[in-house]
């Protein structure tokens, strides 16, 4: 798993250690998140089926992408689509994917980096593997989460965030046994790149073997944490979480994730990501790509799609601003 790392995690800023008396936040569901197929046919894991809508409110769907070895002409990504009213970060672990837009925005991503687009409005979107990844196949691995916008901001003009993996935040528990990745949000003095238009928190965490992480979290966020690999416990009951399942936390101060001193021979660590924010309380009409506050909004977001309102497909390929990312072979 190649996201962002470094070599020596004992130079990393700490995280506090568990603080006498903090109430840590309890297990109030668990759910194991079932495969499906997205796109061109990618598979997924559709991490936030079967959960209240209202225990994760700001966020709205969570898709792990992969973990998949793509032979060759294998892989796959998206056609052309809309979205409107909400934002999409896409997480990209392991492999390449291009992003483009109708409004200018794009690029490539890979290891670490993360594509933040704001639909807002209203745009069209294409996520595909570049040409040599499809001729040559390879490892892909990833995460698109969506979060919703609140209703003063669903209007807003489309905008894109470019996160590089250099510019996620790290930092270590206090006996230097988990890595963690701030990609939005702060976590103990731990600042991510992610702008956010809702208060949130987006955290990957390594935690190895026998290690446990404590993370100080708003008492004003929700908190989940979704197992991308490995098997381990979460809150301080041990609840045990394995691969692919997601655990519901409900009031505290603190999220406690471990690992099992023993893992799967495919991972050498558990890996998790845990997300919080700030609960928006507003309804929610979501249908495919729109995501507004009536069925009058989406119904009229269809009908702007039909009539072309939300952009159309550029006839030149985006320019990364930051270079081409070349077949490394």
């Amino acid at each position: 798993m190649p996201a962002v790392t470094v070599p020596d995690w004992t130079v990393l800023p700490r995280t506090v250690a568990a603080l006498p008396g903090a109430e840590d936040r309890a297990v109030v569901k668990v759910t194991t998140a079932p495969r499906g197929y997205e796109g061109e046919g990618f598979p997924v894991r559709r991490a936030f089926a079967g959960v209240d809508a209202r225990m994760l409110d700001p966020f709205i769907h969570l898709d792990q992408m992969g973990e998949v070895e793509y032979a060759p002409g294998e892989p796959k990504g998206t056609p052309w689509h809309p979205h409107r009213g909400f934002e999409t970060v896409t997480y990209m672990i392991d492999g390449v994917m291009d992003h483009q837009d109708s409004h200018g925005g794009g690029g490539s991503i890979t290891d670490g980096d993360t594509q933040w687009m704001t639909a807002g409005s209203g745009l069209l979107h294409l996520e595909a593997p570049p040409e040599w990844l499809v001729a040559r196949g390879g490892l892909f691995h990833g995460l698109q989460l969506w979060v919703n916008l609140p209703r003063a901001d669903k209007w807003l003009p489309p905008h894109y965030q470019d996160l590089r993996a250099s510019e996620v935040g790290l930092g270590t528990s206090p006996d230097a046994g988990a890595l963690i990745r701030v990609i939005a949000g702060e976590v103990d003095g731990i600042r991510g790149p992610g702008s956010t238009r809702t208060p949130m928190a987006m955290v990957h965490a390594t935690v190895t073997p026998g290690a446990e992480l404590v993370l100080p979290w708003r008492t004003d966020f929700n908190a989940l944490v979704y197992v991308l690999s490995g098997d381990g416990y979460v809150s301080g009951s041990r609840r045990p979480l394995r691969s692919g399942q997601l655990a519901v936390l409900g009031h505290g101060e603190t999220v406690t994730v471990g690992a099992d001193r023993t893992q799967e021979s495919r991972h050498d660590a558990l890996e998790v990501v845990v997300l919080g924010g700030e609960p928006i309380r507003e309804p929610v009409v979501w249908m495919g790509p729109f995501v507004m506050n009536t069925r009058a909004e989406v119904v009229q977001a269809f009908e702007d799609f039909g009539k072309g309102r939300l952009g159309t497909i550029p006839t030149v390929p985006h320019a990364d601003v930051h270079g081409e990312i070349t077949d490394p072979a």
